[in-house]
């Protein structure tokens, strides 16, 4: 049984396969990205799916795809977490950007993949390498156009009374908006870039209002500059997106690329379909 996993900071999509690719169970746990999390609180939401603890044993591959496994440092500690947990299963860590390639990019062919999720990211694939000239430092520091990254300025709008009345009144109405409330998911629980997240649900609702327009053509502008046009390929081979955010704003992803001369190509929600025919076909 091969286990594939796609994980964000939000959320984990896992499908069980056989060695023909018929699908034997799906589940979802909550992200699992080791930057912000530490073995226990891993091991707890593994311990939370049936089907992944009823399973542990007989699992004989994980491949694993995650956000904030950009680094030897995280990929090491979470395949020895997994190991642990799956002891008959070979393991393999790859962070996210691969399982966005796989799913959106024909084999051997040159493409820009971009993820723009609760988190964002850019590479270039070669046809069989990816290269990335960023090293992400997470979500304080970078994650342009992401969904945290609107979650801050939608909480930020709220707060310093630059929304507007009728947005704003839906907003509180919507989230709790108590400052100790907001402050405790902030700095005391567990994946405050999840959290942050969590109100790019209500930007995506009301991207034709001035107020949120402002956001979104500000952040897309800025994940072009700071991020695509990095590579200077990105004129001349398809940039591929994976995510929330890239999904729900295709089309204003799309006019952004097109002033800057760049070809939007596919554009999906989740990679996890594609995975399956990837590694049925290279099993």
């Amino acid at each position: 049984m091969k286990l594939l996993v796609d994980s964000g900071s939000t959320k984990a999509d896992w499908i069980a396969i056989d060695d023909n690719g018929k699908v034997l169970f799906t589940t979802q746990t909550l992200g699992l990205n080791p930057e912000v999390l530490d073995k226990a609180e891993i091991i707890a939401r593994l311990d939370d799916k049936f089907d992944i603890s009823h399973n542990k044993d007989k699992a004989t591959n994980l491949f694993f795809y995650g956000a904030g496994c950009g680094t030897d440092r995280m990929k090491n500690f979470l395949a020895d977490v997994f190991r642990k947990y799956f002891p008959n299963a070979l393991v393999t860590v790859h962070e996210d950007t691969y399982a966005a390639v796989y799913a959106t990019t024909p084999k051997d062919e040159q493409a820009i993949v971009c993820i723009l999720g609760t988190g964002s990211n850019c590479s270039y694939y070669d046809g069989k390498v990816l290269h990335q000239k960023v090293q992400s430092l997470g979500y304080i520091a970078m994650d342009d156009c992401s969904g945290n990254r609107f979650g801050r300025h939608l909480l930020r709008g709220y707060y310093f009374n630059k929304m507007p009345k009728e947005l704003a009144k839906e907003f509180q109405e919507e989230y709790n908006v108590e400052p100790d409330y907001i402050k405790n998911n902030l700095y005391k629980e567990p994946n405050p870039n999840a959290y942050l997240a969590t109100f790019a649900k209500f930007l995506i609702k009301h991207k034709d209002t001035d107020f949120c327009k402002q956001y979104i053509y500000a952040e897309l502008e800025d994940f072009v500059e700071n991020y695509i046009k990095q590579f200077e390929e990105c004129t001349k081979i398809p940039v591929h997106f994976v995510g929330s955010i890239a999904f729900y704003l295709k089309d204003e992803l799309e006019e952004t690329l097109t002033k800057h001369g760049i070809k939007i190509g596919n554009v999906l929600r989740r990679p996890i379909d594609g995975l399956i025919a990837y590694h049925v076909m290279n099993k």
